[in-house]
């Protein structure tokens, strides 16, 4: 006996990503459907060798659905999340609308699976930021060895989080500077971002830094750790798909690169490519399409006490989106639902 999923957003780059990523890694359904705002009512999408045609969300009745997976950003959020919660259906948002709120769990299920259990407060669970969800992976299994005293982190970030907008205001730039005449402005972008890049992602606040990277503090400190320091520069750069991240870490106890290695090489979603040659690490090329959260160039870091410095690479469209969600499901699954 399987589930009742609808994939809500489902014409969107994650969504499309949620529904294959529900078939690639077998997720036991019974019935699902992909839903959409009206103006892509009957827009076909791909569910493994079946095509499903999107159905209109405005109305729809998730009575009797077991999981939505939402992609479709916070207004509409806000609308139909609670419809589909008080419907008995649990929502699973991608969207950063509940993420802070203390009622609702934010969850990375290899860092912090037990928080499941405050679903049924709401029935809404939060998936994290993109840029967060990579990071926190990383993070914990060195949090729970040494204890993080504070992060420093630069991010690399893809067109892709910014949607399809985004990948196509980089496309046709790229273009566009090779014929005469036919330059694109930024629209999508504050700034040219062909053979650019831009550090600034999401709106300013008053306290300098962007809502970004406000969001990968609070969520760091919500999934792992409310004593860890966190500062964050987040760049949005000329990539298609895959976001990186240089991480520096102090620890309160000595904890050497060496060692990083074999923890990280033992955690869950984590494969370690670091050999110190040519080519010896992963890059976002290699990352896109992939389940894995990638760790790269672990090494000391000798200014400071207890320090170390790694690269971490991931498909964002995957386990900073698509794939975190199906993995909550999955968690929901076996520990609540047990239908599957």
């Amino acid at each position: 006996m399987g589930y009742r999923v609808a994939v809500v957003g489902a014409t969107g780059n994650v969504g499309r990503e949620m529904l294959n990523i529900l078939s690639e890694r077998e997720f036991p359904v019974d019935e699902i459907v992909a839903l959409a705002s009206r103006k892509s009512l009957g827009t076909e999408c791909s569910f493994g060798d079946r095509t499903l045609k999107t159905q209109d969300l405005d109305g729809f009745d998730f009575t009797g659905w077991d999981i939505a997976l939402f992609a479709i950003g916070s207004d509409a959020t806000k609308k139909y999340a609670p419809i589909a919660a008080a419907a008995g259906c649990v929502v699973i948002d991608n969207s950063s609308l509940y993420r802070y709120d203390s009622d609702i769990p934010l969850i990375v299920p290899e860092v912090n699976p037990d928080a499941i259990s405050m679903y049924s407060n709401k029935n809404i669970i939060a998936n994290p930021n993109c840029s967060t969800a990579q990071m926190v992976v990383a993070l914990k299994p060195l949090h729970d060895r040494a204890t993080i005293r504070r992060v420093v982190v630069s991010t690399y970030q893809s067109v892709s989080g910014a949607g399809k907008e985004g990948m196509d205001e980089l496309w046709n730039q790229t273009k566009g500077m090779y014929v005469p005449g036919q330059e694109v402005e930024p629209s999508k972008f504050t700034k040219q971002i062909a053979f650019n890049v831009i550090p600034h992602i999401d709106v300013f606040m008053d306290s300098g830094e962007t809502k970004e990277e406000w969001k990968m503090v609070a969520e760091t400190k919500k999934i792992v750790d409310p004593k860890i320091k966190v500062t964050a520069t987040c760049v949005r750069v000329p990539v298609f798909v895959g976001h990186s991240e240089a991480i520096n870490i102090e620890f309160e106890e000595p904890l050497d690169a060496e060692e990083a290695r074999e923890i990280l090489r033992e955690s869950p979603g984590i494969l370690v490519v670091d050999k110190r040659e040519d080519g010896g690490y992963v890059t976002p090329v290699e990352s896109a399409g992939d389940f894995a959260t990638f760790v790269s160039r672990i090494r000391d870091d000798s200014t400071i006490e207890n320090g170390l410095n790694i690269w971490v690479v991931s498909d964002n469209l995957r386990k900073g989106a698509a794939l975190n969600a199906v993995q909550i499901a999955e968690l929901l699954g076996r520990r609540v639902l047990k239908k599957g």
